[in-house]
């Protein structure tokens, strides 16, 4: 595969000169599929990873939200890449019982919930954690409770060929409009399938999440989607989270996911337009860095929201005498199509 054409858009300076360059790409889309605006590399296959769990949860919410009785609450935490928190293991284990599963059933893997690190903390000595606190178990007890609903056996549900993820598959081509049979998969940190999208196919499926009208195939879940995730932040996300902030810095108009190595998607249900961003290095901080500049490019920063972001911006670079020796800022400039 040819190597995506990224450009710089994040550059961390010392002295006033360039140390490190983060390259990346940003796409902007409207829910026609229009691009606005971009910079770099917007139709190479980039892999998604969390940041496609609101289609990973559309077959399910589309058909069986009420089958399973599932709140706001519930379906923001099946969208989630969350902190292992208490409120997202004891909703992710409340949701498993639904169908009479637990925590052995899921096929995510365990590891230290992100809350400790993404705050400063340590676990407490002898502290042992489960496959609730992994921060995809909200997908993976989503992707339980469809082959439940569809009479899929519960084991193998992973599998590509699976039932489950034959109507993820679907789903993700729906909405992002990449056929299928093109549709470029990878194994997740989780274990699930996962998807390579353009950033412009990615910004054009969460843009449709923001449509009104009922969508001809999943009907109104786009919506209770995108509305549960904008509505409950603090479950899709956690404490000190980008997702988080994002979410309340948009004060009800913005539905934001992260995901894994440098994957940013947000829309505005407003607007009816969303940005995609990836930085080819994976790191979260000049993600930011270029992810905010982007907002604030298309004009749809204030006050308000510029001091919400605010910890999402990385302060000056000091070394160990707390000298400031450095800064990182944001070199992209979007091109307006």
């Amino acid at each position: 595969m040819p190597l995506p054409q990224h450009v710089p858009i994040t550059v961390a300076y010392r002295g006033g000169h360039p140390e490190n360059i983060h390259h990346g790409s940003v796409a902007v889309v409207n829910a026609g599929g229009e691009l606005l605006a971009s910079v770099g590399d917007v139709a190479s296959p980039l892999f998604t990873r969390s940041a496609l769990k609101p289609f990973q949860a559309m077959p399910l919410i589309a058909q069986a939200a009420d089958r399973y009785a599932l709140s706001d609450a519930d379906v923001a935490l099946l969208c989630a890449s969350h902190s292992g928190e208490p409120m997202h293991v004891e909703r992710a284990a409340a949701l498993l019982a639904k169908i009479g599963a637990g925590e052995a059933s899921l096929a995510c893997g365990s590891h230290v919930p992100f809350f400790f690190g993404v705050n400063g903390l340590a676990p407490e000595p002898g502290a042992r954690f489960n496959r609730l606190h992994h921060n995809c178990s909200g997908k993976h007890t989503g992707m339980l409770l469809l082959a439940h609903a569809l009479g899929a056996p519960h084991a193998g549900y992973l599998d590509p060929a699976h039932a489950v993820q034959q109507q993820i598959a679907a789903s993700v081509s729906h909405f992002s409009g990449v056929p299928v049979d093109q549709l470029v998969r990878g194994t997740d940190g989780c274990s699930a399938p996962n998807y390579a999208l353009p950033l412009r196919s990615l910004a054009h499926a969460f843009a449709r999440l923001t449509l009104e009208e009922p969508d001809p195939v999943y009907g109104r879940a786009p919506q209770r989607i995108a509305r549960a995730m904008s509505r409950h932040p603090e479950l899709v996300s956690g404490q000190g989270r980008n997702d988080l902030a994002l979410m309340r810095a948009g004060r009800g108009d913005w539905v934001c996911k992260v995901g894994a190595d440098g994957v940013q998607v947000l829309a505005s249900f407003s607007r009816g337009i969303a940005i995609a961003a990836k930085v080819s290095d994976g790191l979260l901080p000049p993600l930011m860095v270029a992810f905010v500049s982007a907002l604030e490019q298309l004009g749809w920063l204030d006050d308000e929201s510029r001091a919400a972001l605010s910890s999402l911006i990385p302060p000056p670079l000091k070394n160990a005498a707390g000298i400031e020796v450095g800064e990182m800022r944001a070199v992209l400039e979007l091109q307006r199509s």
